[in-house]
């Protein structure tokens, strides 16, 4: 089947998925239930065992340790290996494995959550702060000094591993997880509160120099905000549930009503609203976040806009800046969107969603049939100065399974339509 043009990408993304336009099913996918199922169970498995693979590469049992966030392709040459372990990607692990929540689920997402409060414990600087990213093949050396990435500490990181841990303890109902979150969330309030210039929000964090980042990220206050209204359901503090709707207002602040969607944030001047890129994640996330109709529009915006199909793989891209490539971490964003939203033809086009993102794993070119790739094919450019690459990602693979078994991130115990499903497939 020849590649679509340039202007089918222009056009509805639901449009073109229902019709067949992108894709035709391999003969793997052929057999019942098909495509329509989204993504099957082997596919599901293999997902899994793709993360516990990852988690064991450089430790075992109760050794605290954290996964490598990338694997082949573009992060691996014979003569070098990037095996940085991305914070934000070890909490997405922790959020797939409580997700199934098999008895091995939860004892590998505990580990690595009492990874994460070690180096929230031990961290330099010591103020509750987790950094951008840690060196696994040295993190099991524990004598008290960290391995660290990248130690920058931005917002959304923080919400990220705190709002991991606030899942851990309303499972496990371990006080040091609450514990470790509630330090995440101070460290949050007192490090990038902006009630001075207005939209008033959470500012980005700190740079890898430890300089504050003085933006402010609809992202961070999406994931700040989901984080704080997490912590008031936990400790029954009203103060941190007014502190959510301060981050929601700054996400409120950015809707461009005209066009449906949500604009990225701001300058550095922390008053001017950054109008480019446009990226999906805050458009999807700020609906999962909130679950607020106002944001339906953000998720039929990346429909409509961010249409990408590309090796063989139709889903969406990272930002306007490029639909060439398709995020197959964009494609789990949005499939558990609509899932949520279920608006006429939401499921359905969830569904191919799903499907597409198992396509990608059975047949990406650095793939091992398990893990997701990060993009179809590498050099998708997000708009922000970086690229992704066709790798197998933790955090792509992650939020694979959160969509396919309907299980939203930004909420405590909150499961789409699509959780109700039987044949999701056992645990180890």
């Amino acid at each position: 089947m020849p590649e679509p043009s340039l202007d089918l990408g222009r056009r509805s993304l639901l449009t073109a998925l229902l019709t067949g336009a992108f894709v035709s099913a391999p003969a793997a996918a052929t057999a019942a239930p098909g495509w329509t199922a989204g993504a099957g169970r082997e596919a599901i498995r293999k997902a899994y065992t793709f993360l516990d693979t990852k988690f064991d590469e450089y430790g075992s049992g109760s050794a605290l340790r954290v996964p490598r966030s990338y694997t082949g392709g573009f992060f691996e040459t014979p003569t070098w290996t990037f095996i940085s372990s991305f914070a934000y990607d070890d909490a997405l692990v922790i959020l797939a494995w409580l997700a199934r929540g098999t008895r091995g689920d939860v004892r590998r997402a505990t580990v690595l959550g009492d990874t994460l409060l070690y180096a929230q414990q031990h961290d330099p600087i010591g103020d509750g702060r987790t950094r951008a990213s840690y060196q696994p093949d040295s993190f099991t050396v524990l004598n008290g000094t960290l391995d660290i990435g990248s130690p920058a500490a931005y917002t959304g990181n923080q919400a990220w591993v705190g709002m991991a841990f606030a899942h851990l303890f309303a499972r496990t109902r371990q006080r040091r997880f609450l514990d470790g979150a509630q330090r995440a969330a101070e460290w949050i309030q007192d490090k990038t509160w902006d009630g001075v210039r207005a939209p008033h929000g959470y500012t980005g964090g700190r740079n890898a120099q430890d300089e504050p980042n003085t933006f402010k990220a609809t992202e961070h206050n999406i994931d700040v905000g989901a984080f704080f209204t997490m912590l008031a359901q936990l400790t029954g503090r009203q103060v941190w549930r007014s502190r959510a709707q301060a981050a929601y207002a700054f996400v409120a602040a950015m809707r461009d009503r005209a066009c449906g969607h949500v604009w990225t944030g701001t300058d550095p001047d922390g008053v001017t609203t950054n109008r480019y890129p446009i990226p999906e994640d805050v458009q999807t996330w700020a609906y999962l976040a909130t679950l607020d109709r106002r944001y339906e529009p953000a998720v039929t915006w990346v429909v409509d806009n961010l249409a990408a199909y590309d090796a063989g793989v139709a889903g969406v891209s990272y930002s306007n800046t490029d639909t060439s490539k398709v995020w197959l971490e964009g494609n789990a964003h949005t499939a558990l969107a609509l899932a949520a939203r279920d608006s006429k033809g939401d499921q359905l086009l969830g569904r191919k969603l799903l499907w597409n993102i198992a396509r990608a794993q059975a047949t990406t070119a650095n793939g091992d049939g398990r893990g997701i790739p990060a993009a179809s094919s590498d050099g998708l450019d997000t708009g922000f100065g970086d690229l992704y690459y066709a790798s197998l990602h933790t955090g792509a693979t992650a939020w694979f399974l959160l969509a396919a078994l309907g299980s939203n991130p930004f909420r405590l115990g909150h499961s789409t339509q699509a959780r109700a499903r039987t044949d999701i497939p056992p645990g180890t």
